[in-house]
């Protein structure tokens, strides 16, 4: 009843990453894809989790539209899809264990400057979006997890935490429609094999993000970037201990 691949265990997991992802903008994929490894090949696991992945991000995207920042999602997010496809291109010659290291340093790096209000301010211009966008998405291509470098790189541009989230989303979701269709022809007999846990999974984003976006208006900014920060340095040493392990 209680193993990694019980519905019930699926469930609450997706739940919690959904919540989390409405109010950081990362984190439902982070759970579900290592939950999914457990008992499933990496090919399998990620496609299973980026459906209610793909499913949350419509309903998140929906909610926060009205929130989405203009500028920086046409440049931003559209440079981020693309460089995630030529990332994940690139990853079986340069993804790799040092790699995944010095992202995890990254990322553990940004999260600790949030945390000791040192935040990094990056210019708001059409050159720093579109190479932040680039470098996110290539970066991610590569290591199998873009949240939370995404969200890192769109701190730094000064976003209220709804547009953050929003542009976020809605950056997700582009690559989430880029990639679904190649999961489909790939693993479609199963994923239609294991239907069951990629729905509960489904439900559960669903909830969680029902639960998390209206927590997300409710938080003051700067306690905000705290929270964003801390979230980052946890993604940060999981992307740290899960590449020391498979070295």
């Amino acid at each position: 009843m209680f193993a990694p691949d019980s519905p019930l265990i699926v469930v609450l997991a997706a739940m919690l990453g959904g919540a989390i992802t409405a109010v950081s903008g990362f984190g439902l994929g982070s759970i579900l894809t290592p939950l999914f490894m457990v008992s499933f090949p990496a090919p399998l696991a990620v496609g299973m989790a980026a459906i209610p992945h793909a499913v949350g991000n419509l309903l998140r995207g929906w909610q926060l539209r009205r929130e989405i920042h203009g500028r920086t999602f046409r440049q931003f997010g559209i440079a981020s899809a693309l460089g995630s496809v030529v990332g994940a291109i690139l990853q079986p010659t340069l993804g790799g264990t040092a790699l995944k290291l010095v992202l995890a340093i990254l990322l553990v790096l940004a999260g600790t400057s949030e945390l000791l209000r040192r935040g990094i301010s990056l210019p708001a211009t059409p050159f720093w979006r579109l190479a932040g966008g680039a470098l996110s998405g290539l970066s991610g291509g590569l290591v199998g997890n873009q949240g939370g470098i995404r969200s890192a790189v769109l701190l730094g541009f000064q976003l209220p935490p709804p547009a953050l989230v929003a542009t976020a989303t809605a950056s997700a979701l582009c690559v989430d429609l880029a990639r679904l269709p190649v999961y489909l022809v790939h693993s479609g007999p199963a994923l239609a094999a294991h239907a069951p846990l990629w729905l509960a999974a489904t439900a559960g984003s669903l909830l969680g993000t029902l639960i998390g976006v209206p927590v997300l208006g409710r938080i003051p900014r700067p306690r905000y970037r705290r929270i964003v920060g801390g979230l980052l340095v946890l993604l940060g040493l999981s992307l740290a201990i899960n590449a020391a392990r498979a070295h």
